[in-house]
């Protein structure tokens, strides 16, 4: 049968391999060739209705560019090499490569990125909550894996975006167990015995963030006007190959056969054995002799917000006057093993506290109290949270104060307590109904027994005879 042209120039015709085939006119490629899109179905209805949908695809400036499109784990190192590392900041950007690699790799990385359906995304999602997988971890994935695919949805490299097709597990909120006022005062006794008691000062009673607290710098601490200046956080980054072959570099520490399974290596590991290598492993930065980008670092937050001022409570500051002058006893003891970092809070030689140590020694604190386990932010930024609120404050003033860019945020910080509810009750209660009259009591009240009563007990004795 000879081709038959339709509307704009696209061509319909029945082939010799009993297939109707359609091929649509989308433009010129850079080459000056012109771009011509092929359909093909069993019958002419089916090829006219596929060459109808390209068509309005090409007219509404939403078809997809051509050539052929990268694999998902192809398109997701990209994202990640050349697009995303321009404006994560390094701990971000860290997570984003860890889940990619453990994650969404392993479950749709082999699927050409145009050819991805929203069932294989619900499969991978089932497939990670029954390995254990948290929702939360779920949804960070579902996240991470949406950014990329609207990056290249907005370079017409996919029609549609099918992550927003699909609806990840819902989270359960965490729930908070944040100190009570007593617990605070128990913790902080306990904190009292030790050099770094500042450190848990500012933790508990001010409700700064792990990192922004060993991030503390003297130059940003203005005891005149009694205000802190967050301008930095310390954070521990992982390190990157500086080399120009970071398979070969990490070459002695590749391990491409699972461990056994009565490995004791990795016995003390709280997550089990590691996987093991792919065959590009470009992992092993931390032997790289021209390793950078890791290791204890000072960065800046995350947020504009999070660099906000917050006034020092002038209870705190006889405290801080008498940390720095115990640090500049130590500065001079160190000589010269002493490292500069104008560190607040730092170790005996002048070196920013390791994180990792820091949640140790709060553990510590917590049995040397006598306080059940608590997450590190239960015990410093969710307690200021909720005590600031029992004392009264407002919840805007707590936004402030714990710098959150949302008051919804801020609610998520602040728990409830039971005794504060009951007080609100019977509050509530006196405002809607009066307060009950006094019940007379029958040994004091005086009673005047009248004359129909006398009769009436006349009238109950003779009924009685």
């Amino acid at each position: 049968m000879s081709p038959r042209k339709s509307n704009l120039e696209s061509t319909i015709y029945f082939g010799d391999d009993g297939w109707w085939h359609g091929r649509v006119t989308m433009g010129v490629l850079p080459d000056g060739s012109p771009d011509r899109r092929h359909r093909m179905a069993r019958t002419e209805p089916a090829v006219r209705r596929k060459v109808r949908e390209l068509e309005k695809l090409r007219d509404e400036g939403r078809a997809t560019g051509a050539g052929r499109k990268p694999t998902v784990g192809q398109w997701m190192e990209t994202y990640l090499t050349d697009i995303a590392s321009l404006k994560l900041k390094p701990r971000s950007l860290d997570d984003y490569w860890s889940k990619t690699r453990n994650d969404i790799i392993p479950g749709v990385g082999k699927h050409r990125i145009d050819k991805l359906a929203p069932e294989h995304l619900e499969q991978m999602y089932r497939a990670m909550l029954d390995a254990g997988r948290a929702p939360s971890h779920v949804v960070k994935v579902h996240r991470i894996l949406s950014r990329a695919l609207k990056i290249a949805h907005r370079r017409r490299m996919i029609g549609e975006n099918v992550a927003t097709l699909v609806d990840p597990p819902s989270i359960d909120e965490t729930e908070t167990n944040p100190f009570t006022q007593e617990e605070a005062k128990a913790f902080l006794e306990a904190a009292a015995k030790r050099p770094t008691f500042m450190r848990w000062i500012v933790g508990v009673g001010m409700g700064f963030r792990q990192g922004e607290t060993l991030g503390l710098r003297w130059p940003y601490v203005d005891l005149q006007a009694e205000l802190f200046h967050p301008r930095w956080q310390l954070q521990r980054l992982t390190w990157r190959h500086g080399c120009g072959d970071a398979h070969a570099c990490g070459a002695r520490l590749h391990r491409f056969e699972p461990c056994p399974p009565d490995c004791a290596t990795h016995k003390g590991y709280k997550r089990g054995c590691p996987k093991p290598c792919t065959k590009t492993c470009v992992k092993h930065a931390s032997i790289c002799p021209h390793r950078k980008g890791g290791g204890l670092a000072f960065t800046r937050p995350k947020t504009k917000k999070s660099t906000n001022p917050v006034p020092i409570p002038p209870a705190f500051i006889p405290y801080l006057i008498a940390h720095k002058a115990q640090q500049e006893e130590l500065r001079e003891a160190a000589g010269e093993l002493w490292q500069e970092h104008q560190a607040v809070f730092t170790r005996p030689d002048g070196r920013p506290i390791d994180p990792h140590d820091d949640w140790e020694e709060f553990k510590e604190l917590l049995a040397e109290a006598g306080i059940g386990d608590r997450r590190l932010y239960d015990g410093s930024r969710h307690t200021a949270g909720t005590i600031l609120n029992e004392l009264g404050v407002d919840m805007p003033t707590i936004m402030e104060i714990l710098r959150h860019t949302q008051i919804s945020q801020t609610r998520r910080y602040v728990k409830g307590r039971s005794h504060l509810t009951k007080d609100a009750m019977r509050r509530m209660g006196d405002a809607f109904l009066p307060a009950p009259e006094p019940v007379p009591d029958p040994a004091t009240e005086t009673r005047t027994e009248t004359g129909d009563r006398r009769a009436a007990r006349a009238r109950a004795r003779r009924r009685i005879r």
